[in-house]
């Protein structure tokens, strides 16, 4: 077993996760973890880079410096708070922060930014970043990766099983017993639901879901929700907010809210959109055991409506099967990082669309 650390920030841009972690590429042990929040300036610098906002190439190059450096800030955090020597760690994989995903049309692409040389000369490990664009370059959408991660370490049950993350964005592995691991992304998960908390709240997100609990699902607002066409798109499929933006929502809402329609009842309607667009596709499956992982998790009326749009299938996280639901994605970049270091393939053709199995990411060494 060899050391290695992930690092990952989502598309929510709530903070920043690393972990580290025991693995030799079949059996992967989480030995530490820590997080920390994105300073509010540079969120709002990334937030409003993803949502389509022009800058110069200057601002361009300083937002990857920052990253770069917020991320080797939080590689030495983690070194420290777990009393880990950085020459025990082979290599870092970073995932970096996704500015723009774009995997159709005839030059399909996916930008994320966080200087990996940075990570690599701060911390004086081996950095590995640029997973996706190896499998967009032969055909593939680049996306979702986590799913060969959750075969390693959640597809040996001999269980029809679903895992679902739930993030920014929901996207489900499906590890049916037999046959080849699907996996896609189903919607927004977070997304929306963070965004019109934000507006009206002024909180970041809806904690314990306390707006959601109070409001009352608007039927007619869901139905126009549920009828975006990319829902309806077969897989490989993946999406972020080039989609799923503030605009989108407001596109969809009245110009004004009726009085008949408070705040919480649009939050409740959210929270139900992302549910229901897990389960429309959670429900194409044999019942089995279907687990969450991601921020997600921790709401509470996501994880009802889940339990209720799915009654032939017992929902939990992935906590019960012994795989931190919160470290899920970052444990998957370490992994990732242990396969590109090997030398090994770490996408799934059959989910992301590639043309063949490759090995990820670009190395950069510290030296």
């Amino acid at each position: 077993m060899e050391l290695f650390i992930g690092i990952m920030s989502g598309t929510s841009l709530d903070g920043i996760d690393a972990v580290l972690v025991a693995t030799n590429g079949k059996q992967v042990e989480l030995k530490a973890s820590t997080s920390r929040p994105f300073a509010t300036r540079l969120r709002q610098q990334l937030l409003s880079l993803a949502g389509g906002s022009a800058i110069t190439a200057r601002q361009w190059g300083e937002l990857d410096t920052e990253l770069g450096q917020a991320y080797a800030d939080i590689v030495l955090q983690l070194l420290e708070e777990s009393g880990t020597p950085a020459a025990q760690v082979r290599a870092i994989g970073c995932h970096g922060q996704t500015v723009w995903h774009h995997p159709q049309g005839p030059l399909p692409f996916s930008l994320q930014l966080g200087d990996a040389n940075r990570i690599a000369a701060q911390t004086g490990i081996v950095a590995i970043n640029d997973f996706r664009r190896k499998d967009m370059a032969l055909g593939g959408q680049g996306a979702p990766l986590v799913p060969a991660f959750h075969q390693q370490v959640l597809g040996n049950s001999g269980q029809m099983r679903i895992v679902v993350n739930i993030g920014g964005i929901a996207n489900i592995t499906v590890l049916a017993p037999g046959q080849p691991v699907l996996g896609y992304d189903v919607g927004p998960g977070n997304m929306l639901m963070d965004s019109w908390c934000k507006r009206h709240c002024g909180q970041p997100y809806d904690k314990d879901a306390a707006l959601g609990l109070q409001g009352q699902v608007d039927t007619a607002l869901l139905a126009r929700l549920l009828a975006e066409p990319w829902l309806a798109l077969p897989a490989p499929k993946s999406t972020g907010r080039e989609l799923f933006d503030e605009a989108w929502l407001t596109a969809r809402l009245p110009a004004t809210l009726p009085a008949s329609i408070r705040v919480a009842d649009v939050q409740a309607t959210l929270a139900e959109f992302t549910a229901s667009a897990i389960a429309n596709e959670v429900n194409k499956w044999p019942a089995g055991e279907l687990l969450v992982c991601g921020g997600g998790g921790h709401n509470p009326l996501l994880m009802q409506r889940l339990a209720a749009l799915l009654p032939r299938w017992h929902v939990d996280t992935t906590n019960s099967a012994g795989v931190d639901m919160d470290a899920m994605e970052a444990m998957a970049f370490a992994w990732l990082a242990h396969q590109t270091w090997h030398g090994l393939p770490g996408n799934l053709p059959a989910v992301t669309g590639a043309s063949r199995p490759a090995i990820l990411g670009a190395i950069h060494l510290p030296g």
